[in-house]
């Protein structure tokens, strides 16, 4: 699929967002017992850095996942995704312009041209220098994506802190291999590339 990416800009930190359909960014997960499905809390394989879980479905909602910390800030809520029970056009176009009435007009477009997959990105930056994204998207065709409206909101500052603190320690974690600096002859690389 052809993607287009269209930057205009951040939007100032006066309206930087913390909260979305009733949990907040920054937040420890212990705090939505009722919200998030603890029973669904998992590491996640891509970004080990990150957990994530299910988040029982409210009124207008049919599904939704938050990620976590695991390492500079264990269980702080960093990124919030939720799947709209409305999965309609009119619906998504609703959202949008309460989105740009609310945050101005979003500074990328990162759908494919045809507008089968919309997608709408708003970036916040706040006093502090915390970046936060905000992703409104509408799928009607594409299938590897969920079908219909959603929104995701991500603390972006943390989330690098979260990788670079993982990272570190996994460093400090690693021995040296045992042939580290050995040369390995054409046979010898030969008989590791090979199944036996």
């Amino acid at each position: 699929a052809v993607w287009i990416w269209i930057v205009l800009s951040s939007h100032a930190w006066a309206q930087f967002p913390l909260h979305l359909g009733g949990l907040t960014l920054g937040e420890d997960i212990s705090e939505y017992g009722e919200l998030v499905r603890m029973d669904t809390c998992r590491e996640m394989s891509r970004t080990p850095y990150l957990a994530e879980g299910e988040i029982t479905p409210r009124q207008g909602f049919r599904s939704g996942m938050i990620s976590y910390g695991v390492c500079d800030r264990p269980n702080k809520i960093l990124k919030i995704k939720l799947k709209f029970e409305d999965d309609s056009k009119s619906f998504f176009k609703e959202l949008m312009d309460a989105y740009t009435e609310k945050f101005g007009p979003p500074g990328e477009y990162k759908g494919d041209p045809f507008q089968t997959m919309v997608i709408w990105k708003w970036s916040f930056v706040n006093a502090e220098g915390e970046r936060i994204s905000l992703i409104l998207q509408h799928n009607k065709m594409v299938e590897e994506e969920k079908k219909g409206t959603a929104v995701k909101m991500a603390l972006t500052t943390q989330i690098d802190k979260e990788k670079a603190c993982y990272l570190k320690v996994q460093n400090k974690r690693v021995a040296p291999a045992a042939d580290q600096g050995k040369t390995l002859s054409n046979k010898e690389m030969w008989d590791l590339f090979i199944p036996r």
